[in-house]
Order: C-alpha cells, then structure tokens, then sequence
C-alpha cells in the first residue's frame, strides 16, 4: 500500500529525503482538494480547515508523543522556533549553551546571536570517540542554561543518545532543546523518554510534507520560561473575540503563533503524517534502517568508495561517502545529470532513503557510481 503512494518519474532515483522529500500522493490529492474548494466556495468551510489544524496538532502529539497537543505549536520552520526560545530566555551574562561543532546553521546562528547579552556557546567536536553524548554531557558546567543538539547530524549522520542527555540535563538543571529535523518521521520519537523541553523540525524532510510548515514542541512545565516575541490575534487565550478590548496570552503552545495560519500546508502536512501514522513509526524506521544498511554494504564492498558515516546500531538515514581519490565532486554531478537526487554534505555525498524506498533505485545508484569509477 505505501509503496503506491508514491509516484516518483521511473528514471528519477530519490536519496535526499534529509534535504527535501518528495509528497505521497494522498499529499497531492488533499492539497488539490483544498485549491478546488478555495476556487469554488472560497473560505465558506472555514470551521472545517480549523478542525484539520486541531488534527494536525493531534497528529504530531501522537508521533512525537506528546502528552497534550496543547504542547504542540505550528510553525514556519525550525529556525523559528530556535529562535523563540534563543530569545524567549531570559539569560545572564555568563551563561553558556552547549551544543557539537557539526550542528546546520539554523542550530547555531540564534545562538551565536547572543553575544551581545554576555552567552557563550561551547562548540563541542564529537569526533574521534566512542561516547560522543557523554563528550556532551561533560561540557556542561555550573554556568550552562541550555544543552542543545540534533538528534542526527545532517552531515555525517551521527546519533547522539537523546534518553541519557535529557536525563543528564535534569540532574544538572539544565534545558534541554533537540533539533528533530533529521529524525521526526524516520524513527520513533518520545519526547517524555528524552525529557525535553524543545523539541523542533520542518514537515518538508522525513515528514514528507511541504516547506513552510514545521512543529514545535514546547513542553507545559517550561512554556512560561518564554517571553513571547511575537504578538497577534491567534496568540490569545480567548482566540476569536476580536472585541474585547482585555487579552490573555494563550495557555497553551498556541502562544507562539501570532497570526494566521498556513491552511494549505496544514492540509498538505497532515495528509503526509496520516501515511506515516498508519504506516506506523516501528514499521518505517526498520524499512529505512534496512536500506541504510543496504547502502552501508554497497559502500563497504566497493574499494574505491570510503563510508564517512559512523554505522549505528540504532541504524543510519543519513550515509554520508566519499571517492579514495579526489573526484567526489565530480561523482556527484555525474550521479545528479543521470538523476539520482543526492547532496553534498560533510565533505562527502549524501544518500538519505525512506522507508518507500526500493532496493532497485539503491541499485541503480550504485550502478552510476561504478560506471563513473570505470570511465573516468
């Protein structure tokens, strides 16, 4: 049934859902369905679009577990959210956040960004050792605020044991904020297991939604911490009474989005996560587990190509390789001109399969890579 769902050209082979995914056809249909309506009767079925955005909020609370989709706020994207909480606490001179040296720049540049209020950030390598949480975990100190990091390394495909940092965070009176971009939607998720109080990911990557659109996790106990940046009619309590001329901020996470919602992709995300609820998340992470470890062995086996990407035993979405030689960039625009859609990352080239993903199209990509080993 997955598999149908996706109707990819036969001469495309698709290893980039860490960058940019393509729709499920279920996708296509919900967001025609919604343009036709916008066309035929305009907004006369506004109650109903607010009952697909009160799904969506249900929906991403079950797949990152969640205790209430009160927790649960929709954003533009991740870099929005960073940026809520970057300047939604209240910080000291003095205090540090820690974080890894590889984090994309949407996990850096809000921190950097504080400089000037006296934080500093603690870049931390996570190479050359078996234990990069615990290299985390020792980064921490009596000044740090916030320990903040990606579940996955965009670049390298490195996992860090959210469960033992989130735990660590709580002994030490630390907030803990995991950049999920590269994991909702790929693996099981539990932010009560991590005990996190961010959590945050675009819908556009293993969500396979559309851009725009992402989710931020706010959890209850922490919300307050936040001084709001953003003010607007959708942010109130008493959302709606557009009269009154005394407002609350809302109660829940519906705080930190000030206006008016992005009822196209709301359409269109929740359609995608639908496919990946009744897929389920077991059943998805082991499909893309199994294909990563298909590429891994391909990579292995092949003398010219050299695995930059640390296998995990939890298993890897993202694959990162290079050539022994120095024609990776070379390879990778040949791989590009006879379309199979990869990127360029962490010195190497990127393959990142989903679950649909068949082992034919890893095939095929592997069959470029030897042509281009023999003929160049």
């Amino acid at each position: 049934m997955s598999h149908s769902e996706f109707n990819l050209d036969d001469d495309i082979v698709y290893l980039n859902h860490a960058a940019v995914s393509p729709w499920p056809q279920r996708t296509e249909k919900a967001v025609n369905a919604f343009c036709r309506e916008n066309v035929t009767i305009g907004s006369k079925k506004y109650t109903n679009w607010l009952k697909v955005e009160s799904h969506l909020k249900q929906q991403l609370a079950e797949l990152i577990n969640a205790k209430s989709s009160d927790e649960i706020a929709l954003v533009k994207n991740t870099s929005e959210a960073l940026s809520f909480i970057a300047y939604g606490l209240s910080w000291q001179t003095g205090d540090n956040i820690v974080t890894s040296d590889e984090e994309f720049p949407s996990n850096m540049i809000p921190w950097e960004s504080l400089a000037n209020k006296g934080v500093t950030v603690k870049k931390t390598s996570l190479k050359n050792t078996d234990d990069p949480t615990d290299r985390l975990i020792q980064q921490m100190d009596d000044q740090t605020r916030l320990l903040t990091i990606s579940s996955v390394q965009y670049a390298s495909g490195l996992q860090v044991d959210l469960k033992r940092l989130g735990q660590a965070c709580q002994q030490k009176g630390v907030l803990f904020c995991i950049d999920a971009i590269q994991s909702i939607g790929a693996f099981p998720f539990d932010v009560q297991a991590y005990q996190a109080d961010f959590v945050m990911a675009d819908g556009h990557k293993w969500m396979l939604g559309p851009e725009g659109l992402g989710v931020f996790y706010c959890r209850q106990q922490t919300m307050d911490q936040l001084e709001l940046t953003q003010f607007g009619w959708h942010m109130v309590e008493d959302m709606g009474n557009y009269d009154t001329p005394i407002w609350t901020t809302a109660l829940s996470a519906r705080r930190f989005e000030c206006g008016s919602p992005n009822m196209l992709s709301i359409h269109a995300l929740s359609a995608s996560i639908s496919l990946l609820l009744e897929t389920g998340m077991h059943s998805i992470s082991t499909a893309i587990m199994s294909r990563g470890q298909y590429i891994i062995d391909k990579i292995l086996n092949e003398d010219a190509l050299i695995l930059l990407t640390q296998p995990n035993p939890n298993g890897n979405n993202i694959i990162v390789f290079k050539l022994a030689d120095e024609r990776t960039k070379e390879l990778f625009s040949y791989l590009t001109e006879n379309n199979v859609i990869c990127a360029m990352r962490g010195g190497g080239i990127r393959f990142s399969p989903h679950f649909y993903t068949p082992n034919l199209a890893i095939d095929r990509a592997f069959e470029f890579i030897k042509q281009f080993i023999a003929t160049h």
